[in-house]
């Protein structure tokens, strides 16, 4: 039975407060999307009216054919699976080491746990501009320059990744890791077939965040990489900057077919990212 409580309060007042929290968010919502209506609409532009003003929204004559011309002025499809091999490569590897060191740091007691955990943690405040250099001597040194390995070697590991899923361990009963170890489980098992099962959420929310800052990311391939043959789409699009000018309608249409593949994997792992990331802060 609904007491008065309980009810929800109802009158002018709350209907004026959630009208104009809807206004706002609405509104917060237009702004984010209005620079991507732009990039679709400049795809579709000569290169000479990108940048016309006052601004044309909608192209006059549609230029369709820039999708199909971007694919013989550059290799788009080699630098696509460039960026798909490491962005999967990278995702697997973070997951599975983040996950496995997030166990340790949840379910595991030995002295001295919390301590190495918040300096481990502590590492994502240092700046990576401070130690880029000392990381590209290491793997030059290694003789991994030029090659997808120093990539993958340097963005295997993550602390955001190894906090993201301790706080979600967390959230899971130690009574079932008790019972699993009862049962004759070691913690080897106990990750794999009692903790892994129940971290989908977490699971999912760690792999979207790492694959898309591996996508999008610039400059480590940028350093690394130098063969043509090895560069990813974000390099490539580099290709349409010249030394006096650049074709900014083929930029703007290669940056439209290099979000396609980010906004599939987002709407099919949403509902999963949503409950991994609402779930992961309930216990500190």
């Amino acid at each position: 039975m609904t007491t008065a409580a309980t009810r929800p309060a109802r009158g002018p007042i709350p209907l004026l407060r959630r009208i104009l929290l809807y206004a706002l968010l609405i509104a917060l919502a237009a702004a984010i999307l209005v620079p991507f209506v732009w990039m679709i609409g400049a795809s579709l532009k000569r290169n000479n009216e990108v940048f016309t003003i006052p601004i044309r929204w909608i192209p006059k004559d549609f230029q369709w054919h820039n999708f199909a011309d971007i694919w013989a002025k550059i290799p788009l499809g080699t630098y696509l699976g460039n960026t798909v091999l490491l962005s999967l490569a990278i995702t697997f590897l973070q997951v599975l080491t983040g996950s496995f060191a997030a166990y340790g740091f949840a379910k595991v007691r030995f002295r001295g746990r919390d301590t190495l955990f918040f300096a481990y943690v502590a590492t994502i405040a240092v700046p990576w501009q401070a130690y880029m250099i000392p990381q590209y001597i290491l793997m030059q040194k290694a003789e991994l320059t030029d090659t997808f390995w120093s990539l993958i070697l340097l963005q295997a590991f993550g602390a955001f990744g190894v906090f993201l899923m301790r706080q979600y361990y967390l959230t899971i009963p130690d009574e079932l890791c008790e019972a699993a170890r009862v049962d004759g489980l070691n913690e080897y098992g106990i990750w794999a077939r009692v903790i892994l099962p129940l971290s989908k959420p977490a699971l999912a929310s760690l792999a979207l965040l790492t694959f898309v800052n591996t996508w999008n990311d610039y400059m480590g391939p940028f350093i690394y990489l130098t063969s043509n043959d090895l560069w990813t789409i974000q390099l490539g699009l580099r290709s349409f900057v010249g030394q006096f000018d650049a074709d900014y309608a083929m930029i703007m249409t290669g940056s439209v077919l290099s979000v396609l593949p980010i906004m599939v994997i987002f709407l099919l792992g949403q509902r999963y990212f949503i409950q991994g990331i609402a779930t992961s802060g309930m216990k500190g």
